[in-house]
């Protein structure tokens, strides 16, 4: 009887099982929400573990997929075309960036958010506020991002730094890669080199393996993040924040299911929605567990599902799990424009310019883990005028919503990552209908 149970449970399609999983946690979350503070406290203790599992199980995993992966990627790219890729993803990054952070912008003044009793609101999450502030490390943008280029490989791999693991791994490929074309390199050499490379292949291919029996835990995981997030929140979090809320929510839905297709329309020519359906587990797995860095492994093992070259994914997804946070550009405005609102601080063509390139730059350094982008707004806000006091409250009230908009966010980023890995694959003709990596050359 349990055997036939598990076998039709199994026979479900898993996109099917998250989204029920998702939708049962989130009734279970708003029913337990109403419940007195103290059984809720011990519901939660019980059910939390098992999500915060499925994070620890894809973190687990997702470092080793990442190295051994750009290595292999790397290695496996004509030296020439390494280059002309590079740049390729890293314009469609900054572009979409760029646009993202104007979109917010325009969307926030439309909105025009408001908050009234917002210094009670934010009053609720003061405590908070320091220990963010602390975390953040008061170092953020371009600066961070160029120093952590280049960091000691064990330590990055240790500590989950993605820009470390990210350059030492495309280097160690392109020496590989220059070293096995190169005349001068002795036999003996090449053949140890070929050796390293089929183990790094072998370790993949174990990691992705690893990927599949941890997409069966998935369901319950997403369940136990899908209730611990609503349970914490409920409804009666709308209520003040409605405006917010509808703004974020409304640019980032723009943005995967308007502009993104529209991109694939216009440089793919294909039906934009058929490519996006293909991609719903990652985005799917963004949004429940918040975390473009837990994420990564879903979307480089879709990427080699649909036929993208692992040459390309293997670099463009992990480097867009760094950089790329078409979410957070368009979530950080609107609190920018609501701070405007609350304290009169006004915005001008300058400060407008100004917050354009502080978000743009900010959001590379928003770390693809949960909540990463509040950290960004002790920066952005500072940039934009605004006295410590008042950041402290802005803050305050990002926190009080941050669970909500964080799921929405993220998904945004994740989603800007594979759009943009997928077209630069079809523009380079390094996409194959069977899954199959074509030749580059």
């Amino acid at each position: 009887m349990l055997k036939k149970i598990f076998a039709g449970y199994v026979h479900i399609p898993l996109v099917a099982r998250v989204l029920i999983a998702f939708a049962l946690g989130a009734v279970l979350g708003v029913w337990a929400s109403y419940m007195p503070e103290t059984s809720t406290a011990q519901i939660n203790a019980i059910v939390k573990p098992f999500g915060d599992v499925l994070i620890s199980l894809l973190k687990m995993v997702v470092f080793p997929i990442v190295f051994f992966s750009l290595v292999l990627g790397a290695a496996s790219l004509p030296l020439k075309k390494s280059g002309k890729l590079g740049v390729s993803v890293l314009a469609w990054y900054f572009a979409t960036s760029v646009f993202a952070t104007l979109f917010g912008v325009v969307l926030a003044m439309a909105f025009n958010p408001q908050m009234a009793s917002f210094a009670e609101t934010a009053s609720k999450f003061q405590g908070e506020i320091e220990q963010f502030r602390s975390t953040s490390g008061g170092s953020t943008g371009f600066g961070t991002f160029f120093t952590s280029l280049f960091t000691n490989p064990f330590q990055s791999l240790a500590e989950g730094h993605f820009l470390g693991i990210v350059v030492f791994s495309v280097i160690v490929g392109l020496a590989a890669r220059f070293l096995l074309d190169s005349a001068k390199t002795p036999k003996e050499e090449q053949d140890s080199i070929s050796v390293m490379l089929k183990v790094a292949q072998g370790c993949q291919a174990v990691s992705f393996k690893i990927i599949d029996w941890v997409m069966e835990y998935f369901p319950i995981g997403i369940l136990a993040l899908s209730y611990t997030n609503f349970s914490a929140s409920g409804v009666d979090l709308f209520g003040p924040y409605l405006r917010i809320i509808a703004c974020v929510v409304c640019g980032t839905l723009a943005m995967i299911f308007v502009i993104y297709p529209l991109a694939i329309l216009i440089f793919c020519r294909e039906n934009p929605y058929r490519v996006l359906a293909k991609m719903r587990l990652p985005i799917l797995t963004a949004f429940t567990t918040r975390s473009s860095a837990a994420t990564l492994s879903v979307s480089m093992k879709t990427a080699q599902k649909i036929g993208v070259s692992p040459s390309l994914s293997s670099f463009s997804l992990p480097l867009g799990c760094t950089v790329n946070m078409d979410g957070v550009c368009v979530h950080l405005p609107v609190f920018v424009i609501l701070g405007s609102n609350l304290f009169n601080v006004p915005l001008t063509t300058t400060g407008l310019v100004a917050l354009l390139v502080s978000v743009v730059f900010a959001s590379i350094g928003a770390g693809g883990v949960p909540g990463g982008s509040v950290f960004l707004l002790f920066m952005i806000l500072e940039n934009a005028g605004f006295t410590p006091p008042q950041i402290g409250a802005i803050v305050g009230l990002a926190l009080g919503v941050n669970p909500i908009l964080d799921m929405f966010e993220t998904a945004c980023n994740v989603t800007g990552d594979n759009i943009c890995t997928y077209i630069v694959a079809k523009l380079h003709k390094m996409l194959s209908p069977g899954g199959q990596e074509t030749d580059p050359s």
